[in-house]
């Protein structure tokens, strides 16, 4: 395992105590029940989906109205939101001969126009939004499709996950990562903000940050689903079960440094937080959808 964690002065039960994120409140979304699947860069709408990530719909946090994105099978899981937040990347779902095929398309917000990205495919393992295009991995080759009319350029890795095993793309070639061992499973990859940083999950084990060499330089306990926040910290859930459902779960944010902070209470089992570096949104074991509300520092 290669490993070169960051060293700090802060011991455990001060760090326990610490402040993270500073909640100024936490408001109940009207939207219809599901699951949250993304938040837009802006903070404007939330992305909706069901609870098998069946269909696509965006809720508009200023009026509150619904609009349908895609009815498509399995589009809402793992979405990408361009940076302009009028661009959604979803995967949709279909099966021939007992096969399970995966294509990747956009939809346009604003026009509600939609374009095939990559055709049907049974070895899509990576999507990414870089710049103005859409990288996907396919078959563990990256290609850039452009959302607009600028020619795509991409040049930020892309993390994707092979038969359990963390991968990452650079310069079109795709390797094993892995930074804690082959013989471990990852899930929940993403590049930070910066693009030097890799945010994963390992199985049994907890959340890591690792560099884009493989060095580990955070271990962050049990975070489940986590996601940038920012470059140095990270959101996600805390969520407990009996075996056969989820008894407890809590919204949590941890810096690379070691201090945590529980941001949701006992009132709601909050689950698989979005975050657009200022809302985070997540959603309800009942399907119900809210938004913490962060007060920034000036």
């Amino acid at each position: 395992m290669k490993k070169a964690i960051l060293t700090f002065a802060l011991c455990l039960s001060a760090s326990a105590f610490a402040q993270v994120l500073d909640v100024a409140s936490i408001e109940k979304l009207a939207t219809p029940q599901g699951v949250v699947a993304g938040i837009s860069p802006q903070g404007d709408y939330v992305l909706v989906t069901n609870a098998t990530n069946d269909g696509l719909s965006k809720y508009d946090m200023k009026t509150g109205a619904t609009t349908v994105v895609t009815d498509a099978r399995g589009a809402g899981r793992d979405v990408k939101i361009a940076a302009d937040g009028q661009s959604v990347v979803y995967r949709e779902l279909s099966f021939k001969n007992h096969l399970r095929y995966t294509e990747v398309k956009q939809a346009n917000l604003a026009t509600g126009e939609k374009k095939q990205l990559v055709k049907p495919s049974r070895n899509i393992e990576g999507v990414a939004i870089d710049n103005a295009a859409a990288v996907v991995v396919n078959k563990g080759k990256a290609s850039a499709k452009a959302l607009g009319a600028t020619k795509a350029k991409a040049a930020a890795p892309v993390l994707s996950i092979k038969n359990r095993q963390l991968m990452i793309t650079e310069n079109g070639k795709t390797r094993t990562f892995s930074p804690n061992g082959q013989q471990f499973s990852y899930i929940w990859p993403s590049l930070s903000p910066d693009g030097n940083k890799v945010l994963y999950y390992v199985c049994g084990r907890g959340a890591y940050v690792a560099d884009l060499k493989g060095h580990i330089i955070a271990e962050l306990g049990q975070i489940r689903a986590p996601k940038w926040y920012n470059d140095e910290i990270v959101v996600g859930m805390n969520d407990k079960d009996n075996g056969e459902v989820v008894t407890s779960s809590s919204i949590v944010a941890a810096t690379l440094y070691g201090v945590r902070q529980t941001l949701t209470d006992s009132s709601v089992i909050a689950m698989y937080p979005y975050t657009n570096g200022e809302k985070i949104a997540f959603s309800t074991a009942n399907g119900e959808a809210y938004v913490i509300n962060i007060n920034l520092k000036k």
